[in-house]
């Protein structure tokens, strides 16, 4: 009989774009003027883009989450 276990953390490994799947953390005044004047914003996590999309939409990255919640600290 194998001892079979289960994962019960979420595997939150990602590859070579799929950031583009994931909402990520920006200083807010740095969000507006990108969405304003089409500056490349660095999100928290590193990455860098435009942004255009409803962040609403997609997931929070969580590379960005784990530095929040450590920067609150």
């Amino acid at each position: 009989m194998l001892d079979e276990q289960t994962e019960t953390k979420p595997d939150y490994r990602y590859e070579d774009g799929d950031e583009e799947r994931f909402s990520h953390y920006v200083p807010r005044e740095k969000l507006m003027a990108a969405m304003v004047d089409g500056v490349p914003v660095k999100a928290l996590c590193g990455k860098m883009w435009v942004p255009s999309r409803d962040p609403e939409r997609f997931p929070i990255c969580p590379a960005c989450k784990e530095i929040f919640a450590k920067m609150k600290k």
